[in-house]
């Protein structure tokens, strides 16, 4: 799936997104400024939680819980190894039965689980994103 989109439109993205995943692990790529966090402001959203969504740059984890499950946002830009990562249990949260979504994930791609929904965004010229599924 690949759809072009001006920010403005994200919730009606994301709602499209979370209709095609196939999995509760989400891994975000994108350059800085992309829109990864504005996107999984929609997305908590659209998985009904009304807590407020920031991103966790220096917490690296954020919870939101909904009526059904909880929603862990991680944002590891700031992660050096995969040893930091097992040091605060990586592995507990995107291994429970409760959505991971996460942004920068490169230092963790060897620990994924083996089903995941892969999500590249990129700011084309003309500001527009582009979001692809992979």
């Amino acid at each position: 799936m690949e759809i072009v989109y001006n920010i403005d439109d994200v919730n009606e993205v994301a709602k499209q997104l979370v209709s095609n995943l196939k999995t509760k692990t989400i891994v975000i790529y994108g350059e800085m400024g992309a829109g990864k966090t504005t996107l999984i402001k929609a997305i908590v959203k659209i998985l009904n939680s009304t807590d407020e969504v920031s991103s966790p740059t220096f917490s690296i984890v954020n919870e939101y819980s909904t009526n059904e499950t909880l929603i862990y946002h991680f944002d590891l830009y700031r992660i050096n190894d995969l040893e930091e990562a097992y040091n605060f249990g990586i592995e507990e949260y995107i291994y429970s039965d409760n959505w991971s979504i996460i942004e920068w994930p490169q230092i963790i791609e060897d620990i994924l689980p083996e089903h995941f929904d892969r999500v590249e965004l990129t700011i084309n010229l003309n500001n527009s994103r582009t979001l692809k599924l992979i």
